[in-house]
């Protein structure tokens, strides 16, 4: 079950949903988040910087994720600003999931993907 505030975000845009998956596994500046979407998707899929940062401003906004304070490496670029998935991110992450998966399970049931319904 999900909370309203999550309903209300549903479907999530793919981008939004590529950034949390990659903040899920730890605190990351934007450059990483870039690469990281690029490398689990073989290249499919990349941001530019105008849709990144655009997006993390909406997710803050949201409460998706936080900026963080503090930097992991001491002598880390200052320039670089990190971001972590917040709770309420997480559980949106989630839903986004359920959701797709369950796509995927009606796609399949129709003959429209391949694979067992």
């Amino acid at each position: 079950m999900t909370n309203p505030d999550t309903d209300a975000l549903m479907p999530l845009p793919p981008a939004t949903f590529q950034i949390l998956v990659a903040l899920v596994d730890g605190d990351r500046h934007g450059y990483a988040i870039m690469q990281d979407i690029a490398g689990r998707t073989d290249g499919e899929l990349t941001l530019s910087p105008g849709t990144l940062y655009r997006s993390i401003q909406r997710m803050l906004e949201q409460g998706l994720i936080v900026e963080l304070a503090s930097r992991p490496a001491r002598h880390d670029d200052e320039r670089r600003r990190y971001y972590r998935v917040t709770p309420f991110g997480r559980e949106v992450a989630r839903a986004e999931a359920r959701r797709l998966t369950q796509m995927l399970r009606l796609a399949r049931a129709s003959g429209l993907a391949p694979g067992k319904a």
